[in-house]
């Protein structure tokens, strides 16, 4: 869980004279790189190069927004566990600003929100967890007197790029599904003449939004985005091509009904409604809690938390999702092959029968040679041959 730091930061040091400082091993903050470059799939190789820029960098400020959410992104960035630096990036970051953290409130608090942005105008990150309400003038979500969206707004102006965090922030999550009664919105939504990346999930791990800004920090830009804004190197993949009950998919080995014979197999939870094949997320390969379980893991189905309103596309949570493609292998296979061997004898059938009509065709077509005038016996070996 992470602990705020007791160790000052002092004017003009970088990050590596910092983490030296506080006794960080060069040992581990290379071994760090070197994870964060094979996550972001950049190859070990480019390890050194972000150990380079980690280490020049000096402290960066970031702004937090919590906007209308329930704080589980918070939560679920807090307890990034070792080796991750999921704490550790709170540490070497100026978090400037996070209302839930800070331990003032008030006016004081308004007045480092402002500070913080003018001293950083144009450099600060600008973090955002929480959906933005636009019914009724934004009412459903005051800091400090004022909207959501005029918090947000103010805040993206002075910001070189703002990070989404969590499916309140991307789409708007619960409050924007039907009927959306407060007029939630993402951020994205609201945030349009800035760079907008989308942490998705609900919540998302942590890693991501770890290697996300050390991406930042490292190139001086966002990585590369899908269509959804979410960074390729953790959406890229569908949960369903990377789990590993993905055979008993293939094998037709489903579980039917919780804590069944199956269930207790591990076997593939699509028919409890799991929705894997049209869910992209790393869940599978980060996992969460240092890597001990994930849902599926855990014997429950995904329920699309990465994906834009799934809360109404994905729902029922337990009904199952239209046709997937592919087959059971194991479970077809007998009808597969007497489909095959159907299909063989009606093919024969059919070749008999083309052929039949092929040689009444061909004989319609010979030459008809006229009987001769006179029957002779020697013509009997002709005629048996024309028959």
């Amino acid at each position: 869980m992470y602990v705020p730091s007791s160790h000052p930061w002092v004017e003009g040091e970088t990050l590596g004279q910092h983490l030296e400082a506080r006794g960080v091993s060069r040992r581990d903050f290379v071994a760090f790189c070197g994870k964060v470059a094979g996550l972001l799939g950049l190859g070990t190789a480019m390890g050194p190069r972000i150990l380079a820029a980690l280490e020049a960098v000096e402290r960066p400020s970031v702004i937090w927004l919590q906007l209308q959410e329930c704080t589980g992104c918070v939560e679920s960035v807090l307890r990034a566990s070792d080796p991750t630096i999921g704490d550790l990036i709170l540490d070497v970051v100026s978090l400037d600003y996070q209302h839930t953290l800070m331990a003032g409130a008030g006016r004081a608090v308004e007045a480092a929100l402002a500070d913080a942005m003018k001293a950083n105008a144009g450099k600060y990150l600008l973090v955002v967890t929480g959906s933005v309400p636009l019914k009724e003038n934004g009412i459903y979500t005051m800091i400090g007197g004022r909207t959501a969206e005029s918090v947000l707004t103010e805040a993206a102006g002075g910001a070189a790029a703002v990070i989404a965090l969590g499916a309140c922030a991307h789409w708007g999550s619960v409050q924007a599904s039907r009927p959306n009664p407060t007029g939630a919105v993402g951020v994205g939504d609201v945030v349009k003449d800035r760079p907008v990346v989308n942490i998705a999930g609900c919540p998302p791990i942590a890693d991501v939004v770890t290697a996300t800004l050390v991406h930042y920090l490292t190139f001086g830009r966002l990585p590369a985005l899908d269509a959804q804004g979410r960074p390729l190197f953790a959406y890229g993949a569908r949960i369903h091509d990377q789990c590993p009950r993905r055979a008993n998919f293939d094998a037709g080995q489903f579980v039917e009904a919780f804590d069944d014979a199956a269930a207790r197999k591990g076997w593939c939870l699509y028919k409890v409604g799991c929705k894997g094949p049209a869910t992209f997320s790393p869940c599978p390969i980060l996992q969460w809690n240092d890597a001990t379980s994930w849902p599926i893991g855990a014997g429950h189905p995904c329920i699309g938390c990465t994906e834009p309103h799934f809360w109404d596309t994905m729902a029922p949570f337990y009904g199952r999702l239209p046709e997937v493609a592919g087959f059971g292998i194991e479970a077809k296979i007998d009808t597969i092959g007497g489909a095959l061997a159907a299909g063989t004898i009606a093919g024969v059938a059919a070749h008999a029968v083309m052929t039949g009509v092929h040689q009444v065709r061909a004989k319609r077509q010979l030459p008809v040679v006229p009987a001769p005038a006179t029957r002779q016996p020697e013509t009997k070996e002709a005629d048996r041959g024309q028959d």
